[in-house]
């Protein structure tokens, strides 16, 4: 992958960051796979000498900073208010620097079904879809789509709630889901030309990773639990497609008010045309994440990683 150029770290002096407060685990659902996220960061910083420690949790985080102890802060904690703005907007009206997509990228991204509207009106490629809401007829917007389809939570993470429709005897557990989930859920046509995610790092987007379930479908289990899931990196074997599917992620990133770090995943339609599907805005740094696979392509390696992405934090000096 020589073909994308990394620049020069901006920072070589760890003592450059301060104090790093590690935000990690949280009450959302995704509350685990952030844990072990979080210890894999605060590892790799602790190994480059950076004066970094664990937060668990927003309410912690803010002791923290009212005790004068946090200069900036690593944020991992995935899902709710780690990803939806809240704890953006903390940061910024406290003016702590943080990692990751600022305010408006992060709330916007939270939220699927918007994130797709925002693309379409940027004039970006996504997947066919109907938005249901609490209450609405879930039945008849599948139908309406047509199977095979996804029905999943629009503001939730790492596959929770997702169901995998392929015909009407599929509908029963969704609809059952969707009676007492108080959110709204989309329906989203099913496409079968391959899953793929491309991560971004500042202005780079990183290659294509190609996501190949053992069996059915990238589900929790595949993500987290799975050692047979396959991981193809660069994840197309045509230069030509390896460009278009970076650029359309790095442009969707761009256009859902994001900056800094994070993950773009994409679908290929089966007629060989790439969907924006999702943005995470703080991706999982576990042995299964895909980050890290993609920044081991390019020649950086995961402690490198979380350094660049710590760097961020910090504001360029012009001149």
């Amino acid at each position: 992958m020589s073909a994308i150029s990394v620049p020069p770290l901006r920072i070589t002096d760890a003592s450059r960051f301060g104090r790093v407060a590690v935000l990690l685990g949280g009450t959302s659902s995704e509350r685990e796979v952030s844990l072990n996220s979080g210890q894999n960061v605060l590892d790799a910083l602790l190994a480059r000498g950076v004066q970094a420690f664990a937060v668990d949790g927003v309410p912690a985080l803010v002791e923290a900073i009212r005790a004068g102890k946090v200069d900036r802060v690593f944020n991992i904690m995935h899902g709710g208010d780690g990803e939806n703005g809240v704890l953006q907007g903390l940061l910024q009206s406290l003016g702590v620097p943080y990692t990751g997509p600022g305010v408006l990228g992060s709330a916007l991204t939270m939220d699927k079904i918007r994130t797709k509207q925002v693309w379409q009106a940027a004039g970006l490629p996504t997947a066919s879809f109907v938005r249901i809401a609490p209450g609405d007829d879930l039945v008849a917007a599948v139908r309406s789509l047509g199977f095979p389809v996804f029905v999943k939570p629009s503001a939730e993470g790492s596959s929770v709630g997702v169901f995998q429709i392929q015909g009407e005897d599929d509908l029963a557990p969704a609809v059952a889901f969707a009676s007492s989930y108080p959110g709204e859920l989309l329906a989203e046509q099913m496409l079968t030309g391959g899953e793929f995610t491309v991560a971004i790092l500042g202005d780079l987007a990183l290659p294509s990773v190609r996501i190949v379930p053992a069996t059915g479908w990238y589900d929790y289990h595949a993500k987290y639990i799975a050692d047979d899931t396959q991981y193809l990196c660069p994840g197309l074997d045509d230069a030509g497609d390896e460009a278009q599917i970076r650029a359309l992620a790095l442009a969707g990133f761009r256009a859902a008010g994001c900056s800094g770090w994070g993950r773009v995943d994409v679908m290929r339609h089966a007629d060989g045309r790439f969907l924006l599907m999702e943005v995470n805005t703080a991706p999982g740094m576990t042995s299964h994440s895909l980050v890290p696979k993609e920044a081991a392509q390019v020649g950086i390696g995961f402690e490198e990683l979380c350094w660049r992405i710590l760097e961020q934090t910090v504001p360029e000096v012009a001149g």
